[in-house]
């Protein structure tokens, strides 16, 4: 199944985004992590989306799959501003979904 792969990142890229998002709550300085919070959320509902979409066959979730490669960029970005450990594992998930949309798309 072409899809299945491509499945299993975008999950793998959910549990790090919610992971991450509560993991932020708990840091000293929680207001810093307030951007990080909201593109952890964003990411993770964008991403379990587009698992719902690709699961319909014949689904056009092109669309979708490039406003998830979007907002996987834009997650890794800022976790990538952030020294937790959570923050630079939930970068690595969506910088490798980020890879996973643009695969799908070529």
């Amino acid at each position: 199944m072409r899809n299945e792969k491509f499945i299993h990142t975008l999950g793998n890229c959910i549990n790090h985004c919610n992971y991450c998002a509560d993991a932020c709550l708990g840091e000293d300085d929680v207001k810093k992590m307030v951007p990080c919070v909201r593109k952890d959320k964003v990411c993770a509902e964008a991403c379990a989306a587009l698992v719902q979409i690709l699961a319909v066959q014949d689904a056009d979730a092109r669309g979708l799959v490039e406003y998830c490669q979007k907002v996987c960029r834009d997650c890794a970005e800022e976790c990538e501003k952030h020294e937790a450990q959570h923050c630079k594992d939930c970068a690595k998930a969506c910088r490798e979904c980020e890879q996973a949309c643009k695969a799908y798309l070529a």
